[in-house]
């Protein structure tokens, strides 16, 4: 059982990182300010590292908090009867949370803070996300391998990228999930049938 001090903890850190999100999507993710965030939940900036050692473990707590996130809609999305159902639900909602949160979408994938790497756990969530419910039903399909995986990775971040960057708030690039999806199964159904 968790203890008050504990529990107001998290609670403060939560605040925390709900201000970090609105500054980074109001300012861009580089322009984060540990002073802003500060002053945003009523305190002041040295005050921050009570919560969090630095502004690398504040960025690692949202790349965290967003895998942990992602891990969850593509699982609750990812619904259907058969591996290819779940696949092409799963890329729906990864392709539409990321598209809404776009600067989630940036900390996650592109990088855009220079000197931020995330802690080797806080990635592991991102890895066993696409290892436990995308690898898994591609495997099912007999489509594996690191190139099968990197093009999936591509296809569903390059949908992102062009949908955030040249249609923010539409839905130009992530009408056609289900599109690339079925150039992606084609490729892999015609090279299964070639071997």
């Amino acid at each position: 059982m968790l203890d008050t001090r504990t529990l107001r903890r998290d609670a403060t850190r939560a605040r925390i990182l709900e201000a970090a999100w609105t500054l980074a999507k109001r300012d861009g993710l580089a322009a984060l300010s540990l002073r802003e965030v500060a002053a945003a939940v009523g305190m002041r900036a040295p005050s921050l590292y009570t919560y969090f050692d630095s502004k690398n473990d504040l960025y690692d707590a949202m790349y965290a908090e967003t895998a942990a996130m992602v891990a969850t809609v593509v699982r609750d999305g990812a619904v259907g009867s058969t591996p290819k159902d779940r696949l092409r639900r799963g890329m729906h909602a990864f392709v539409v949370f990321f598209a809404e949160n776009p600067a989630r979408y940036q900390l996650l994938v592109e990088r855009p803070v220079p000197g931020f790497v995330p802690r080797p756990e806080s990635f592991a969530v991102s890895r066993e996300t696409f290892a436990s419910t995308i690898a898994t039903d591609l495997a099912a399909l007999g489509i594996t391998g690191e190139r099968a995986t990197n093009m999936w990775r591509a296809i569903t971040t390059g949908l992102l990228t062009q949908q955030i960057a040249n249609d923010p708030g539409g839905d130009g690039w992530t009408s056609l999930v289900d599109d690339a999806f079925d150039m992606y199964m084609t490729f892999h159904e015609r090279k299964g049938k070639k071997r």
